[in-house]
């Protein structure tokens, strides 16, 4: 067995493509340069197209969570109502930073499993006039759960507060109109569907916004988005951006966006589809219902006779196939496969098909094939769409 073929199904780091590795290989540049200038400048109007905004997006040195607490540190003041939506992992970070930087948070915890009841979210609303800003989430990797906000962009913009989208799992494999939907922050990472190296994160910000992050006191250095809003009129970055992943930040946007925005999306959904399927087909339970299963992640409960995590370590001993694990109160119970970024129907097809034999070896009798069967049964209709 060739030890080191691996296949990396995990929702970020994703795997990257050659195009882009290519790139990153050029030799580096002053980031002060004109040239770099030149870079920034086009690289923004790529991003543009793909927050599908015309407002201010900035390029941070840093991971997603690094432009989780730009947004916090940027638009929450010290005694600030926050509402803070959460349906996982991600949701919970979020809140926590709000905490963090003095925000009076109103926790709504949906469940690990289920989307964002927008019923409830306007309820808060009605009932707090004062909150200040809305903290959601809108692809949440721990639980494979896609949330709606289109539906919470159109209700928030009737109100006073500002809407904070965590989209660092979704940009890029999930339809996210930033204008259209009124979303006044969206936040995204590197590692997930834009397929590059983590290291990287981005920041759109609306003029609803920026009247509040003019009025923010909170204490704040390297995330202060005044500054980089200075520094892009320039075409600079506030501080030192990494040169070479901005090179690869271009390849990566030249791909989705000479695949176009509406193909990726629909390829993402179409994964999606075909792995869900062939999880049924397995007889194994999906845990996010199908009206709000994320198109760039599937999670799955783990059959009783096996643990998830024994599982995963079958798949990458034997197969080379690494799937992520549950997290907090999921660890041992679920896995999850990622579906985002640089992935194509022979993913979704490796990932099954390892997944049947290591389930045999854990002591679930699958029916060998009967998953794949499934996946290649949604395919080959999408192909005929």
């Amino acid at each position: 067995m060739m030890k080191d073929k691996k296949y990396l199904l995990i929702p970020g780091p994703t795997q990257v493509p050659p195009r882009v590795v290519e790139a990153m290989s050029r030799p580096i540049i002053g980031h002060r340069s004109a040239e770099f200038q030149g870079v920034v400048e086009r690289v923004t109007g790529k991003l543009k197209k793909v927050f599908q905004t015309e407002n201010h997006v900035f390029i941070l040195g840093s991971s997603g969570t690094g432009a989780l607490e730009a947004a916090v540190a940027n638009l929450v003041n010290p005694g600030d109502k926050v509402l803070a939506l959460s349906c996982g992992k991600f949701g919970e970070r979020f809140r926590d930073l709000a905490k963090i930087y003095g925000g009076e948070v109103d926790f709504v915890d949906f469940g690990w499993g289920y989307d964002i009841d927008l019923n409830i979210v306007k309820k808060k609303l009605e009932e707090n006039p004062d909150i200040k800003v809305v903290l959601a989430t809108q692809n949440e990797t721990s639980t494979g759960v896609q949330n709606d906000i289109e539906g919470l962009g159109k209700l928030v913009a009737q109100y006073e507060a500002v809407l904070a989208v965590d989209a660092v799992s979704g940009l890029a494999a999930i339809d996210l109109k930033t204008d259209e939907w009124h979303v006044d922050v969206v936040v995204s990472g590197s590692q997930k569907a834009f397929m590059l190296p983590p290291g990287l994160a981005f920041v759109s910000v609306s003029d609803k916004a920026w009247k509040k992050i003019e009025q923010n006191t909170s204490p704040k250095y390297y995330f202060d988005l005044l500054k980089a809003k200075k520094s892009i009129a320039k075409w600079n970055t506030a501080y030192t951006t990494p040169v070479t992943m901005v090179y690869g930040l271009e390849a990566a946007l030249d791909m989705i966006l000479e695949e176009g925005l509406d193909n990726v999306f629909a390829r993402h959904k179409l994964l999606a589809k075909a792995t869900r399927a062939a999880i049924q087909g397995l007889g194994l339970e999906l845990l996010a219902p199908e009206d709000c299963a994320s198109m760039a992640v599937t999670a799955v409960q783990a059959p009783m006779v096996v643990d998830a995590d024994t599982l995963r370590k079958v798949l990458l001993r034997d197969y080379g196939v690494t799937f992520a694990g549950g997290q907090d109160m999921m660890k041992g119970k679920i896995f999850r496969i990622a579906h985002m970024g640089f992935a194509d129907k022979m993913d979704v097809i490796i990932a099954i098909s390892a997944l049947e034999m290591a389930l045999g070896k854990c002591g679930y009798k699958a029916e060998l094939g009967a998953g794949v069967r499934e996946a290649q049964m949604v395919f080959v209709g999408g192909d005929h769409a």
